[in-house]
């Protein structure tokens, strides 16, 4: 659906989620893009290597690339008394011929999906859940409480309202634990769309808190001292004919055996994968046992202390488990590329399929009160640091990325390191809620 049209004809943004999560654009008049919805327009591969903070790494790809707009994902809201309307398409990042270009998180995507259909004739159904809080200087109504929504109205109503527009299918708005931070997620989609919605959902959600005079920030970490703001990747496959693969009614949970050995590859791969889904200097400070963040690796039944969790299987009012099954990843926040961080999902777990990794056992218990080996408290890496030192020595992780890939992902998150050294992490917190 276009946009409102507006005096001199509007702008849409050409858009692309950069390594480090933040949304780059150009824009071109609305008029040029509807005669030629897929023509790309000039970028630099400097763009790629840019820090959240400070200027391009080394080392930076020369040369000249490509924004190609993906037409199919284009999302509008609508203007307003004060906004123009907010229009965008997500981009690929191209060679000048049109291959595709080894540092574009899309295409990292891509060729994960590409695999799990090659390896496991699969298909990947998947939905994420954001966490974002207002920056509102102001008593916080309780947490989960109906007060701490209407207090902010209309922005919980102008929000749905406008990621529906928007077209990413927004399922509920919630009221969390922090101060003034809120819960939504989407319905499934296939293929790289679920990635393109967590990308869409941020900026409509920034936007709409603009015209409200109000800042929302997707920050892993706003206050040391409260729960943080999580993304929750849900993960399903399905074969040729749309039968749910993880689903087996005779097995512990309905978790069929593909399903288990799926989530024991992200399991066994888990420390290099906080380095592609949790990957800023104020993450790991997340990702504490007892923090119901998703902080223990292991696999766990309606758990929110487990890095992979199977939600309940709901019955009631005749509701169908089958396609209810599915994995919730825990670890993963807002400073991961959503491209980056389901591929190296995608790739674990087709990982643990083809080695024929051992299903791990389904703990129901809190794992943090319990001394045993089928789970691994405190596991995860504490520190940005610690999580590329992991997945430099995770020799398969490693090769999930071309090198010049990996050489600029790291680069850039060594930099980001570099700006944080000597600084509290409440200083750090506070930098990364102006980014996120």
């Amino acid at each position: 659906m276009s946009p409102t049209p507006i005096e001199g004809g509007g702008l849409v943004a050409l858009v692309h989620c950069d390594l480090g999560s933040i949304v780059r654009a150009r824009s071109v008049p609305t008029a040029e893009f509807e005669k030629q919805p897929g023509r790309s327009v000039g970028w630099v591969p400097s763009a790629q290597t840019r820090p959240p903070f400070g200027p391009s790494v080394k080392p930076s790809p020369i040369g000249d690339v490509r924004l190609r707009p993906d037409p199919d994902t284009r999302a509008t809201v609508a203007a307003d008394d004060t906004s123009s309307p907010l229009d965008l398409v997500i981009c690929d990042v191209v060679q000048i011929d049109g291959r595709p270009w080894e540092c574009c998180p899309r295409t990292f995507l891509r060729d994960a999906l590409d695999e799990l259909q090659r390896e496991l004739g699969a298909r990947l159904l998947a939905s994420f859940e954001h966490e974002f809080q207002l920056l509102i200087d102001a008593p916080a109504p309780p947490p989960l409480s109906l007060e701490a929504q209407r207090s902010i109205d209309p922005f919980p109503t102008l929000t749905m309202a406008a990621l529906t527009e928007a077209g990413v299918e927004p399922e509920r708005f919630v009221p969390e634990s922090a101060p003034y931070q809120y819960e939504i997620p989407l319905a499934a989609s296939e293929g790289p769309t679920s990635a393109d919605r967590s990308v869409t959902l941020r900026t409509v959600v920034r936007e709409v808190a603009r015209r409200q005079g109000i800042r929302a920030t997707f920050t892993p970490l706003l206050d040391t001292a409260q729960p943080g703001n999580g993304v929750h990747i849900h993960l399903s496959l399905l074969d040729e004919h749309g039968t749910h693969l993880m689903y087996d009614a005779e097995r512990p949970c309905c978790l069929s055996e593909l399903g288990g050995r799926f989530a024991a590859g992200i399991l066994a791969h888990a420390s290099a994968l906080s380095a592609l889904t949790a990957p800023s200097p104020v993450s790991g400070a997340r990702l504490r046992a007892g923090r119901r963040s998703g902080g223990v690796v292991c696999l766990g039944q309606r758990n929110r202390e487990a890095l992979l969790r199977l939600p309940p299987l709901v019955t009631v009012e005749g509701l169908a488990s089958a396609g209810q099954l599915r994995l919730e990843y825990r670890g993963a926040d807002a400073a991961a590329n959503p491209y980056l961080a389901l591929g190296a999902l995608i790739r674990a777990g087709v990982s643990g399929v083809c080695r024929q990794l051992p299903v791990p056992p389904i703990i129901h218990r809190d794992p943090a009160l319990a001394g045993d080996e089928s789970w691994k408290v405190g596991a995860l890496p504490e520190t940005l640091e610690e999580s590329l030192h992991a997945l430099g020595e995770d020799t398969e992780a490693t090769r999930w990325m071309t090198p010049m890939l990996y050489d600029v992902y790291t680069a850039i998150k060594r930099a980001e390191i570099d700006t944080s050294e000597g600084e509290s992490l409440d200083d750090i917190c506070r930098r990364y809620s102006n980014i996120y």
